[in-house]
């Protein structure tokens, strides 16, 4: 650890500011690039299998046909307003339709953004299974693991 870091380190442990001090120091010296999680992912791939036909009701369908896994309806807008927040998605208005009262479908699209981040995490998911074969006995300690 450079001189300049360790300071900051033993000062953030040494002050009435040390929760503020050792978050800053974690965040900022030791996550320097974004990664995303699973749920993310598997939101960005949905969209992505969906195309012009992604939106809440499909993107939960997909997901559920996919994975096997029914997430609740609010837990995926909460995701994907943070991800429009961390400009990966955006939003489109669909036409109105009767079906629904008059109210318009917001169909999602995964930006160029989302599209690097779900590249960068999948390769770094690859990178880590090279070379393993997840069903070899020997991996988990042997035939009694």
């Amino acid at each position: 650890m450079p001189k300049r870091e360790e300071s900051a380190f033993r000062f953030a442990f040494t002050n009435s500011f040390d929760k503020y001090l050792a978050y800053y120091y974690i965040v900022v010296h030791m996550n320097p690039e974004r990664t995303l999680g699973e749920f993310e992912q598997i939101v960005l791939l949905a969209v992505l299998r969906l195309g012009e036909q992604a939106y809440g009701v499909t993107i939960l369908d997909e997901i559920a046909a996919k994975t096997g896994r029914n997430p609740a309806p609010g837990a995926l807008y909460t995701t994907l307003h943070r991800m429009e927040d961390k400009s990966l998605v955006t939003f489109r208005d669909g036409s109105p339709t009767p079906e629904r009262g008059g109210r318009a479908k917001r169909f999602v699209v995964v930006t160029r953004e989302g599209r690097n981040a779900l590249a960068s995490a999948q390769s770094a998911y690859q990178s880590l299974l090279q070379g393993l074969d997840l069903l070899d006995a020997k991996l988990f300690g042997g035939a009694y693991a």
